[in-house]
């Protein structure tokens, strides 16, 4: 195939396995791989190797040496490394400087209390490890407050129109030095927290200008990060920032490091918490940690919506590690503070929830109860099946009940990555295992398990542990699960769906052809996101409306010029406006996309009463910031169609499968044989 042929990549490298979906040139113009993760033995970068391999294919790579860039237009991936990093604690080394008395503001936090009855609490590690306080400090003017004894010179302007008297400047002379010992250190990265730096970030600035002219590799300041009022959210995204971008830019240099020319003549973007794309080099840590389930969630919006519009949807994602769930009602629901690994982060992110149950989960039997994880097998070792000495999971007990056929699995599996899943050594563990159960039901008079039993007992478990977030995206926040499509997808999520799904009263699974590679898939439909914020710090009335809208405006204007800047048509991007809102004396902000007759007020009051089931209307309405979220459209999205059904399908073959009721004869159908229209029996 000839170089100028070029191919377009879309990765998810998610905790166990990596998916590749590529669009090719020619018939049948897509191609994928999935791979494990993890396989130190055989290659050392997953998504790299996923895109050898489908190149190889068509004849535009071999094994040797860096794979040849030249053939490939663009590479798209979201990925779990800054995740990982913030739950493993394995970012940068780091550093806070922070207004003179609020050193340990970011240790004492908000005081939430997350276990309220938990009787021994663990606080998380924290990101840093070292602080210095900077003797900086702006107040800020009280409305009507008499500011003739205020020297001209201490007075300036925030960006929200308030006024502030600086009341100390930093001392960068003072600075210097620490900043010195802390390079001397081998703390290269610092997050720069100032009190109020959101609307006057003089001080941040010239302070990150001398980090940087002293060597820092990493200077992540509160006010470019997130500009807003709260300083315990600000310092604590702000934290996360500093610790995680490094990690993410020695990842990328590993990443190019494998291409010919690293990569400099293709487009390399990456999946943010948000659901779009943004460019390598714009890829922070405080927009990563979300960056593989958000390709799920457009995949899932996408094809279920193409198919059944009008419906609400579920996604279920079920992969090797967890399970992400999440709602799509005709817009990506997102949230804009939340909790990952102990550390708050307040950044725009797809309302997704996570538990620790999925294929890979290691299955318990403690306290004479079932447990499913949440410790996972990983890619490495993996199952027991896996044949590299792993773990019993959820997968060894879909492979025992038949629910897994071993026949339509390649062999990938042993260490030489040959060999068959292994049927013989799953069931042998689950046995073992069981033995244990009936040993301990002994005692207690109760009937001993089959083997059969004791592995349907444990899928039971691990269904009921996904249902539950399921019902809160849905049930309580007010929706009616029952009028949902349940979307079904990632690599384990076709063996559990429908048993979800009859548990909440759902009469509708939706399972897309790609779903065992969805994320990836989503990944390739999602469009390139520029965001800016502005804080505003305005009660909302007749009087500041207009300038507050006009602030919206010309935010609209730097993130579509953002986005035309990068090459998108002004044709193909359209923008979302935010007021984040909350009732005066209340800590619950919401973000109200902009109603059509501009009555932020009106709308604010029914999200408001429907989230909390009352009102406030007496109160202030005050608006905290102003938000702007700017969508370039990709004009050559990757949707795939399927042929129109012409005949019944045939079956491929015929098994028995372990069910409540027992074993079942069960038919198999192979997938890329099914039309649009089948309906099986």
């Amino acid at each position: 195939m000839s170089p100028d042929k070029h191919f377009r990549f879309s990765i998810d490298r998610g905790g166990t396995f990596t998916d590749v979906y590529a669009e090719i040139p020619g018939e049948p113009g897509y191609a994928v791989v999935k791979l494990l993760s993890e396989d130190p033995a055989n290659y050392e970068d997953a998504p790299r190797e996923g895109i050898r391999r489908i190149l190889a294919r068509y004849g535009c790579a071999d094994n040797s040496g860096a794979i040849d860039a030249s053939c490939i237009s663009s590479i798209r991936m979201g990925t779990t490394v800054a995740t990982n990093a913030l739950l493993e604690r394995k970012g940068a080394r780091c550093a806070l400087l922070i207004s003179k008395g609020f050193k340990d503001v970011l240790q004492i936090g908000n005081q939430d209390r997350p276990h309220l009855f938990d009787l021994r609490i663990t606080k998380p590690e924290l990101l840093y490890e070292r602080v210095i306080e900077v003797d900086e400090r702006i107040r800020l003017i009280r409305s009507g407050e008499d500011i003739q004894h205020i020297p001209d010179e201490s007075r300036v302007r925030g960006i929200t129109g308030e006024q502030f008297q600086v009341l100390a400047r930093p001392d960068l002379d003072k600075i210097r030095p620490e900043l010195a010992t802390l390079l001397q250190a081998g703390i290269t990265s610092l997050a720069v927290v100032f009190i109020h730096a959101y609307a006057c970030p003089q001080h941040e600035q010239a302070v990150g200008r001398l980090a940087r002219e002293m060597g820092f590799g990493q200077v992540s300041l509160s006010s470019a990060v997130i500009p807003m009022v709260k300083l315990v959210s600000r310092g604590d995204t702000t934290m996360v920032d500093a610790y995680l971008t490094p990690h993410i830019r020695r990842y990328l240099q590993s990443f190019k490091k494998g291409f010919s020319c690293g990569l400099a003549n293709t487009r390399l973007q990456f999946m943010q918490s948000d659901g779009g794309l943004s460019l390598a080099g714009d890829f922070t840590g405080s927009r990563a940690i979300l960056s593989g389930p958000a390709g799920g969630v457009v995949g899932y919006a996408e094809t279920t919506t193409a198919s059944l519009p009008g419906r609400a949807v579920i996604g279920f994602d079920m992969g090797g590690t967890s399970t992400d769930v999440s709602r799509y009602g005709g817009a990506f629901e997102l949230t804009f503070e939340t909790t990952t690994a102990g550390v708050r982060i307040q950044a725009p992110q797809l309302d997704i929830r996570t538990v620790a149950a999925g294929g890979g989960s290691r299955l318990f039997f403690t306290n004479d109860m079932f447990q499913v994880g949440p410790e996972s097998a990983g890619a490495h070792p993996g199952p027991v099946c896996y044949r590299k000495n792993g773990h019993l999971t959820l997968t060894d007990a879909n492979l025992v009940l038949g629910r897994l056929q071993p026949d339509f699995f390649p062999h990938i599996f042993g260490k030489n990555e040959d060999q068959p899943l292994d049927y013989d050594r799953a069931y042998q563990a689950m046995a073992e295992l069981t033995a244990t159960i009936n040993s301990s039901y002994a005692t207690t008079g109760r009937p001993e398990l089959s083997v059969e039993e004791t592995a349907l007992g444990f899928v039971e478990v691990a269904n009921e542990v996904m249902v539950r977030p399921i019902r809160e995206v849905s049930v309580m926040r007010g929706f009616d699960v029952k009028e949902h499509v349940l979307a079904t997808f990632g690599g384990a999520g076709g063996q559990h769906a429908c048993a979800i799904a009859r548990s909440l009263g759902i009469d509708t699974v939706f399972i897309h052809r790609f779903a065992g590679i969805l994320s990836a898939y989503g990944i390739g439909l999602a469009d390139t996101v520029a965001e800016k914020q502005q804080p505003a710090a305005a009660t909302l009335g007749k009087k500041t409306l207009p300038g507050l809208l006009h602030s919206l405006d010309e935010l609209q204007k730097q993130a579509e010029k953002e986005l035309t800047d990068q090459g998108i048509c002004p044709e193909n991007i359209h923008s979302h406006s935010y007021f984040n809102i909350r009732y005066q004396g209340t800590d619950t902000p919401m973000m109200i996309a902009r109603p059509e007759d501009d009555n932020f007020a009106a709308a604010f009051s029914r999200e408001y009463k429907r989230e909390y089931g009352f009102d406030l209307p007496e109160r202030d309405i005050l608006v905290d910031d102003l938000r702007v979220r700017a969508i370039g459209r990709d004009s050559s999205r990757p949707l795939q169609s399927i042929e129109e059904a012409v005949a019944a399908p045939s079956r491929t073959t015929t098994v028995q499968c372990y069910f409540s009721k027992g074993w079942q004869e069960t038919p198999i159908y192979d997938l890329s044989e099914l039309r649009a229209g089948y309906e099986l029996p």
